[in-house]
């Protein structure tokens, strides 16, 4: 098992990076950390090492903005995965809320297009 890092300039970069990653080998999103305002978005995937390195290496070299940074961690000491967990804990906080709204927002949409019906 493997992390792999990289940070880039601007939230749609780093969307980009991540599509290239998980295009280029069989790896998934951990977590994500925007900072600075979203300026700098730090992306952290996990798979195998040789697909993490060569996710990590692909999307440095074809994403839409040069990265800031980049690393892979082959077998992560655990007080890494525990940083990666909290970080990965806090954006699974951040979606529920987002996820309560949507389904709200389609239920009241339904509800709409029923009246709309009779």
């Amino acid at each position: 098992m493997a992390y792999g890092f990289i940070e880039v300039s601007g939230v749609c970069a780093g969307v980009d990076a991540l599509d290239i990653m998980c295009k280029t080998a069989d790896v998934h999103l951990v977590t994500w950390e925007r900072k600075m305002g979203g300026r700098l978005v730090t992306l952290v995937i996990e798979g195998e090492v040789s697909a993490v390195a060569q996710a990590v290496e692909t999307a440095a070299s074809g994403c839409i903005k040069k990265p800031v940074a980049k690393a892979v961690i082959a077998n992560p000491h655990p007080e890494i995965v525990k940083i990666a967990m909290i970080s990965a804990s806090r954006m699974a906080k951040r979606e529920k809320p987002a996820k309560e709204t949507q389904k709200a927002a389609s239920k009241s949409k339904l509800k709409s297009e029923s009246e709309c019906d009779t």
